[in-house]
């Protein structure tokens, strides 16, 4: 791909993310955006939380994604008991063939380039920062000794938003880390449909993999090139500062319902998403439509509402919407 020119290299990547769009469609039905998401999260270098109740495919989709790309998946089945060393790992004292003793490294399931962290609201808050940490700093340390994450690395944790008995709900400061928080909803009727035909099926349909590690680095590599004009970052920071109450900018929702904004990372989160939106979309350059398509994934888990706002029915989802939509429309009129 390094050898062709941008056009040329352009094509080839839209195709490559389609090849494996197409291969994951072999065995989800629907759920496009997610899809989508868990693609940008992927090639933007960050991580992503979906929630929506069990049953909804999310486990299926990662082991889907890591068969179409041929990394390394792993599974974390979040639990009380869970502690960090279950995850990172922990020394091992073995016992050489003449009786001496050592102590040896045995890598947790953090070590792979797809991670399920499922249910991650189950496990106790020290368990759930080992995990986070290792999603932020990209490494695991282990007594004096620190082991880089094989790249790429995506972390997609999941939670059940109808059973909070026995839950220990993730601080604001930990949620601020995933890129993305997508909702996984219920299939239309003609995608239940053919849910049911493809559980009848005499053969199940299985993925191939499409694309290996270092092609979707070089991807990924590509989605940097995007090009973002002024006035596109102008509206992605306009966007941000709309959420935050104390600003002049801030929106009228934001000041009545909103008690924290959204913080840097969502600036930087809505532009990159939206970068890896626009390959996806056969451009090298990014447009207000893509960082409006991405911003509410991006920045729903960012804002923190007030009292106010859940005694008057407000949720993160109806307040981004008026507040994208005050901010698309004064960029149209400038």
């Amino acid at each position: 791909m390094r050898n062709v020119g941008p056009e040329a290299g352009l094509q080839l990547a839209v195709d490559r993310l389609n090849a494996v769009r197409r291969e994951i469609a072999k065995v989800i039905v629907g759920q496009d955006d997610v899809v989508e998401g868990v693609l940008i999260c992927l090639l933007a270098g960050g991580h992503v939380l979906l929630e929506g109740v069990p049953g909804l495919g999310k486990t299926t989709l990662l082991r889907t994604l890591a068969r179409a790309l041929h990394l390394k998946y792993s599974r974390i089945q979040f639990t009380p008991d869970l502690m960090p060393a279950d995850i990172v790992g922990s020394m091992m004292i073995e016992t050489g063939d003449h009786g001496a003793k050592s102590l040896r490294f045995q890598p947790g399931p953090i070590f792979a380039n797809l991670v399920l962290a499922d249910e991650i609201n189950r496990a106790t808050p020290k368990t759930q920062s080992a995990l986070l940490e290792a999603m932020q700093e990209r490494t695991v340390t282990s007594g004096t000794t620190t082991h880089e994450l094989d790249r790429p690395f995506l972390v997609m944790a999941t939670q059940n938003p109808i059973e909070m008995e026995g839950t220990y709900p993730l601080p604001e400061a930990q949620l601020d880390r995933f890129l993305m928080k997508i909702l996984v909803t219920y299939p239309s009727r003609e995608e239940l449909h053919r849910i049911i035909e493809r559980t009848i099926q005499k053969e199940e349909q299985v993925p191939v993999a499409v694309l290996d590690r270092e092609a979707i680095l070089e991807v990924r590599s590509i989605c940097r090139e995007v090009l973002v004009a002024p006035h596109v970052r102008e509206y992605a920071v306009q966007l941000v500062m709309a959420t935050q109450p104390e600003q002049k900018e801030a929106h009228e929702l934001a000041k009545k319902y909103i008690r924290y904004g959204s913080s840097p990372r969502g600036a930087q989160g809505v532009v990159e998403s939206g970068r890896v939106l626009a390959l996806m979309r056969g451009r090298f350059h990014l447009a207000i439509e893509d960082v409006r398509h991405v911003a509410p994934a991006v920045l729903r888990h960012r804002i923190i509402l007030n009292f106010d706002a859940h005694a008057d029915g407000q949720t993160p989802e109806t307040i981004l919407g008026a507040i994208i939509q005050g901010v698309t429309a004064r960029a149209s009129v400038a």
